[in-house]
């Protein structure tokens, strides 16, 4: 059986993905021809021609597909094990860089990053707010160790990224002292022509209102849209409409806010997701969220 060595199984690798035996060699910071040399060597010990030599770009034999397969998973095992043993320092603290969506209450993230701003080795968090489609690419350049959002995002060939669902919660609506005496007689029929506060349209919750009110033939008049959850509160404790928020929130909204609960959306979930750059989670932050959220969302 003959020995894999695992550098020319590297520089085979980096040639593919660099595309090119001069892009590799600057990658590896030596020559081209060790780069070819080593490829050839590869080759020997397979016993197999990996790169169609007749081709003037990288052009793979189907050896060379299935070998080139099986150095993407090596490799990033490799980086696993890397990644693994400098997310659990002995003893240093660890600093956390966190993404939220437009659309995530703050509420909710507060609570949701409690379990690690409670940790012992805690150092530092830094929150940065945006579009999903901006903070995911903040995160596959490894400038985020997390993004939370309520949406799960798909991973694609160029963006790797993996979905772990936190929690969900109910949706409930509030309404100052007011409103909720107008309203609440008759819920939710009652909410035809209410005037009412929502999300803008590119969140799930608003998604979710506008289906609830279609189903149930409820046309509210819309007084305020808002890309920000907090602000839509400010609105709503000011009584210019009703409002939705989650129900795992409803003791810090009320505490916040002098506002009711007029009602439930029945049949309305929202999830939350964290979503990383890796499958199993290993930054000892990220590890922590994911693991209290479900007690933290739902309690």
């Amino acid at each position: 059986m003959p020995f894999l060595n695992y550098h020319h199984l590297r520089y085979f690798w980096a040639t593919v993905k660099e595309g090119g035996v001069t892009r590799a060699s600057r990658k590896l910071n030596v020559t081209q021809p060790t780069v070819s040399s080593q490829i050839r060597e590869l080759e020997q010990t397979l016993d197999q021609p990996l790169l169609d030599r007749h081709s003037q770009k990288i052009v793979l034999t189907e050896a060379g597909q299935v070998c080139y397969r099986y150095a993407e998973k090596i490799f990033e095992l490799g980086r696993e094990l890397v990644d693994e043993l400098e997310g659990h320092p002995s003893g240093k603290p660890f600093t956390l860089a966190v993404g939220l969506a437009n659309s995530v209450p703050k509420l909710l993230a507060h609570r949701l990053l409690q379990p690690a701003l409670g940790r012992p080795d805690f150092g530092r968090v830094t929150c940065t707010e945006d579009r999903l489609e901006a903070l995911v690419e903040e995160l596959v350049s490894h400038h985020l160790d997390l993004v939370i959002a309520d949406t799960p995002q798909p991973p694609t060939r160029s963006r790797k990224v993996y979905n772990h669902l936190l929690g969900e919660s109910t949706v409930l609506l509030f309404a100052t002292e007011r409103l909720s005496s107008v309203y609440r007689r008759g819920f939710p029929g009652s909410l035809h022509g209410a005037p009412m506060l929502v999300p803008t349209q590119n969140t799930s919750l608003r998604r979710s209102l506008d289906a609830w009110c279609h189903d149930r033939g409820i046309v509210p008049a819309i007084v305020g849209e808002f890309e920000d959850p907090a602000l839509m509160k400010v609105f709503g404790e000011a009584g210019s409409g009703i409002f939705p928020a989650l129900a795992a929130v409803e003791a810090d909204v009320r505490r916040m806010c002098d506002v009711r609960v007029l009602g439930a959306m029945d049949g309305v979930v929202e999830r939350f997701y964290a979503i990383s750059p890796e499958r199993r989670v290993r930054h000892p932050g990220v590890a922590a969220i994911a693991e209290g959220a479900r007690y933290r969302l739902l309690s």
